[in-house]
C-alpha cells in the first residue's frame, strides 16, 4: 500500500512538473509574439497580463482573437491590383488649392487614390427612396453587378435584390455579390444558398468555422457597395432588409441614407469592390469592360477611402481626424454610435476651444444598448469643453455623415467608434463641392432634437454610472 501512494505522489510530481513547463513555454511564446506583432499599447499590456495570470486559457484566446492574421494575408495580395492603372492618371484627376489643400494631400498620399472630378451623387433617405432605384439599376445591367452589404437579409426586400441579380446573372452579365459572414448570418445564410442555387457567384466575407481562423469573427465587413456597368454606384450606410423601409411600418424600423454616384469615381468604386472580392475568392477580375470610359456627370470633386485590419492605417479614421484639425467655422457629425478613442475626442475638444461650432448627432436610443450605457462616460469630455451633443428622437437613425465648414462631406459605411475605425473593413467617400455639404449639414441640423446636458450624466444614480464605466472597457468590440 505505501508503494502504491509512493507511485501516486511521484505521478502527481511529475504530471505538475509537466504542467508547469508547459505554462512555461505557452507564457513565453504568447509574450514573444505580443512584443513582435502587436501595436496597440493596451492590447499589448492586456494580452501579456492575461497569459500571466492565465497562461493556457490566455494562450488559446490570444491564438483566436489576438492575432491579425489578415495583415499578413493583405500583405500577400497587395501586389495583385491591376485595376488601379486604369485610373491612375485619368483625365479626370483633380488637385485642391487653398484651405483644404493639406487634407486633400494627406488622403492621397496614404490611399494612393486620386480626387477625381466631373462626378454627380443624388442623396437618397431609406430604402423608401434608396431600393426602387438600386432595383432599377440592376435590372437594366448589361454586363456586371458588383454587390457588397454587412446584411442582406432573406426577406421580401432582400428576395426582391436577389431576384434582380439572377436576371443580371441569367441575361450574362457579369455578378459578383458579397455579404458579411457574421451579419448576413453565421451559422446560415438562406439568401448565399438562393443565390447559390440559381447560379450566381457569392461568398460569405472571412467566414469559418475553423478555431485557428477565429480571429476573422471579430474582424468585419461593414461595407455596403453596388456597381452596375462600371457607370453607376451606390455607397452610403444602408444594409438590404426590410427593415430599412419605413412606409410599411417595420417593428423595428432604422432610418438611413445612401448616395448613387455617376462619372469617374465609380472606378474607384469598382476597384474596392474588386480589391475585397479577391481578397476573399483570389479570383482575379479585369476586364476591360468593368471599367469603360466615363463622360462628365457634373461638377462634384470626390475620392473614395477605404480601412480595414488589412493596413496598418487608420485611413477613415485619420482622414477625419484631419479635416477636423482643419476646421474653422463648424463641424456636424451624425453616426449611430459615438465611441471614437481619446486622440479623436481631444481634436473635437481644441476645435471647440478656438471657437468652432461643433454638433454630433446620435439616436437618443440605438439597437444596441451596450453601446447606449458605454457612450456617457465618452460624452463627457466633449460636452465638457464646448461640444454640443443631441439625442435624435426614433426611429434609429444610421445614416453615418460629417461636414466640415459646410464645404467638405465624408459619408459612407463607418460608425464613428473604436470597432468600426479599427476592426471593420469600411468604405466612405470625401466629397468636395460646397452644394452637396450644404444639404448634409442641414440634414444633420435638421436631427437635433434633444441636447445632452453635462449635469444630466453627473446627477445619474451612482449604480447606472459603474455600469456605464464597466461597459466602456469593451469599447474596443462593441
Amino acid at each position: 500500500m505505501t508503494a502504491f501512494y509512493t507511485y501516486l505522489f511521484f505521478i502527481d510530481v511529475k504530471q505538475d512538473w509537466v504542467m508547469a513547463v508547459l505554462r512555461l513555454f505557452l507564457l513565453i511564446v504568447v509574450t514573444y509574439h505580443v512584443l513582435k506583432h502587436v501595436r496597440d499599447t493596451k492590447a499589448a499590456i492586456g494580452w501579456i497580463g492575461f497569459s500571466w495570470i492565465m497562461p493556457i486559457t490566455g494562450f488559446i484566446l490570444y491564438f483566436m482573437f489576438g492575432i491579425n492574421r489578415v495583415t499578413r494575408k493583405a500583405q500577400k495580395l497587395a501586389t495583385h491590383r491591376p485595376w488601379h492603372h486604369k485610373f491612375a492618371k485619368s483625365n479626370f484627376n483633380y488637385t485642391v488649392q487653398g484651405h483644404f489643400y493639406p487634407l486633400a494631400k494627406v488622403v492621397e498620399s496614404f490611399t494612393q487614390r486620386a480626387l477625381l472630378k466631373g462626378n454627380n451623387i443624388d442623396i437618397y433617405h431609406n430604402g423608401d427612396e434608396a431600393y426602387p432605384v438600386m432595383l432599377e439599376s440592376i435590372n437594366s445591367a448589361k454586363s456586371c453587378v458588383f454587390l457588397s452589404s454587412y446584411i442582406l437579409k432573406s426577406d421580401d426586400i432582400g428576395r426582391k435584390f436577389a431576384d434582380a441579380i439572377i436576371r443580371a446573372h441569367e441575361r450574362g452579365a457579369v455578378v459578383r455579390v458579397l455579404v458579411d459572414g457574421i451579419g448576413s448570418g453565421y451559422f446560415y445564410c438562406p439568401i448565399a444558398k438562393y443565390l447559390k442555387a440559381h447560379g450566381v457567384r457569392i461568398d460569405r466575407f472571412m467566414h469559418t468555422f475553423l478555431p485557428w481562423k477565429m480571429a476573422f469573427i471579430n474582424l468585419r465587413t461593414h461595407k455596403k457597395i453596388l456597381v452596375v456597368d462600371g457607370k453607376i454606384g451606390f455607397i452610403g450606410g444602408l444594409n438590404i432588409a426590410a427593415v430599412n423601409v419605413l412606409s410599411k411600418s417595420p417593428k423595428n424600423p432604422v432610418s438611413d441614407t445612401h448616395f448613387r454616384v455617376k462619372g469617374a469615381i465609380v472606378h474607384e468604386l469598382t476597384e474596392a469592390f474588386l480589391q475585397d472580392w479577391f481578397f476573399i475568392t483570389s479570383e482575379k477580375l479585369d476586364d476591360e469592360n468593368f471599367f469603360p470610359e466615363v463622360k462628365e456627370e457634373g461638377d462634384m470633386v470626390c475620392r473614395i477611402i477605404t480601412a480595414g485590419p488589412d493596413s496598418d492605417m487608420e485611413k477613415i479614421k485619420y482622414t477625419m481626424m484631419q479635416a477636423i484639425s482643419l476646421a474653422r467655422k463648424s463641424i456636424r457629425i451624425m453616426t449611430p454610435y459615438f465611441l471614437p478613442d481619446d486622440r479623436f475626442l481631444s481634436l473635437l475638444c481644441m476645435a471647440a476651444i478656438r471657437g468652432v461650432e461643433i454638433d454630433i448627432i446620435t439616436p437618443e436610443q440605438s439597437n444596441q444598448f451596450l453601446v447606449d450605457w458605454a457612450r456617457t462616460i465618452n460624452n463627457k469630455l466633449p460636452l465638457r469643453y464646448g461640444c454640443k451633443i443631441w439625442l435624435a428622437k426614433p426611429p434609429f437613425n444610421h445614416s453615418k455623415l460629417m461636414v466640415i465648414d459646410r464645404l467638405w462631406s465624408f459619408v459612407g459605411s463607418s460608425n464613428i467608434d473604436m470597432r468600426s475605425l479599427r476592426l471593420n473593413f469600411e468604405i466612405n467617400m470625401e466629397v468636395y463641392h460646397e452644394k452637396f455639404s450644404e444639404k448634409i449639414d442641414d440634414f444633420i441640423i435638421l436631427h437635433r432634437n434633444k441636447p445632452l446636458k453635462l449635469k444630466e450624466l453627473e446627477k445619474r444614480f451612482f449604480l447606472v454610472k459603474l455600469r456605464d464605466a464597466t461597459t466602456r472597457l469593451l469599447l474596443p468590440y462593441l
